[in-house]
């Protein structure tokens, strides 16, 4: 039997005065109805495939950076997870902050520019330290974007139909990755690994300018309900609610620990290649890149709408579906690293991906769902730092020290080991996590306060 908003009852929430300054803008009162929605939507998906693109591009390039460098799997790793955790403690929180109350495209638009700007320079890099610190550069796109993006989108789609906007805004996910292998390699083909960096990061420089001077802010909170807080509350008070809400903190936390999964694929997937089947980047990123295409596409178009039809009958699906789909990707995954062939081991790994990207529309719904307007910058703000701070630093991290820790005894296998072990292990302690929002989906009642209609 499905769950009922009207088995829940909860005390109204009174509003504090406000210390924060006011926006820089006046919000327009745009509506989510006709076709600029999705000009939007698809401008913003844009902006998310560079992010992806610039930060991942580092995978195809990583053995070539490697071999001039003489790094080791585990400073590969710090490369491509810590940088970015780093960058997003700094970073991310003062900029969701300002996302909650200032004007979320300009937020964007300002982003974008500046990681392209650092990707360009990680092609200058001299050593460890100098692509470490370029590469925290480029990690101000998930600590400034991200916030501000889906805090835009939310006010531009109503509640039933958000899993369905943010399934398709993972696209824009999936299209970074595969468009950073498959460009990446062939620029590091033609023009060799700093090229490659610098070439990557000159087209986020127009789609800046494209964000910033077409994109109409919205009027904060539109689509919420009468009683929600639109206006930002004292820093203190914000966190306090956040991290008291056991709706919101579980499916924080549950994206953490499944997007280990997404991280190894996106990152460590070319290199596994590269040593299990010797072929070039330039090969790796056209294959690699057309399966991320081929599952990635499907994969959350279809979780969107699936979690839409879902929690449209009971809102605990929010956190089943990507529980179930995080642990159903491993066997499809292990079936694809366990291969001695080339193309079996592509057929599975772009099943595999599908499989988990269709985890992503119900989590990012939910997070928006499970919020107040006002807090929903700093929400994903916080759903992000866990994010990056286990799924991105951690994980990443972790595979590579196991790979070194392994490669005496396995050699060219002990990457494939390390990663098939941590997805597994993030699998079924992501299905455990969310089975537990699931029941806080329930007792707590927020979700269904928040879907009452709107003001």
């Amino acid at each position: 039997m499905g769950w009922t908003p009207d088995r829940i009852t909860e005390a109204p929430i009174t509003e504090t005065p406000i210390t924060e300054a006011p926006i820089t803008e006046p919000e327009k009162p745009v509506k989510g109805d006709g076709s600029y929605r999705w000009y939007v939507l698809g401008l913003i998906t844009l902006v998310s495939m560079f992010s992806i693109a610039d930060r991942l591009v580092f995978s195809i390039l990583l053995e070539d950076i490697k071999a001039e460098f003489a790094f080791s799997d585990g400073q590969i790793g710090l490369l491509g997870g810590l940088a970015f955790a780093a960058t997003y403690v700094i970073i991310g929180f003062p900029a969701a902050r300002l996302a909650d109350r200032s004007v979320r495209k300009n937020i964007v638009a300002g982003a974008i520019g500046f990681w392209s700007a650092m990707t360009a320079l990680c092609g200058l890099a001299t050593g460890f330290w100098t692509l470490f610190f370029a590469r925290t550069g480029v990690g101000v796109g998930e600590g400034c974007s991200g916030p501000a993006s889906q805090s835009l989108i939310a006010d531009y789609f109503r509640r039933e139909e958000l899993a369905k906007a943010m399934g398709f805004l993972t696209i824009g996910a999936t299209m970074g990755t595969a468009g950073g292998l498959l460009i990446g390699g062939q620029l590091n083909e033609l023009f060799g690994w700093r090229w490659a960096f610098v070439l990557m990061g000159l087209p986020g420089l127009l789609i800046g300018a494209f964000v910033y001077f077409t994109i109409r802010e919205p009027r904060r909170g539109q689509y919420a309900p009468k009683d929600a807080q639109i206006k930002q509350q004292p820093l203190f008070e914000t966190a306090k609610t956040l991290t008291g809400n056991r709706v919101f903190m579980g499916l924080a936390i549950g994206w953490a620990v499944q997007i280990m999964i997404g991280y190894a694929l996106a990152f460590w997937m070319a290199a596994v290649m590269m040593r299990n089947f010797g072929i070039s980047s330039g090969d790796v990123g056209i294959y690699l890149g057309l399966a991320f295409f081929i599952g990635g596409i499907p994969g959350p178009i279809l979780g969107g709408y699936v979690a839409g039809w879902l929690t449209r009958r009971d809102e605990r699906w929010r956190a089943w579906l990507p529980g179930i789909v995080s642990l159903g990707c491993v066997l499809p995954l292990g079936m694809s690293l366990s291969s001695s062939s080339f193309w079996p081991f592509l057929i599975y790994f772009a099943i595999a991906y599908a499989i988990y990207v269709a985890s992503q529309a119900p989590i990012l719904s939910g997070i928006q769902a499970a919020v107040e307007p006002g807090q929903r910058g700093f929400a994903v703000a916080i759903a992000l730092f866990f994010n990056n701070l286990v799924g991105q630093a951690l994980g990443l991290a972790v595979i590579g020290w196991v790979s070194d820790w392994l490669a005496p005894t396995q050699g060219s296998l002990s990457l494939t080991i390390a990663v098939f072990a941590v997805c597994l292990v993030s699998g079924i302690a992501a299905m455990a996590v969310f089975a537990w929002t699931a029941a806080q989906m329930e007792s707590s009642g927020h979700l269904a306060k928040m879907a009452k209609d709107p003001a």
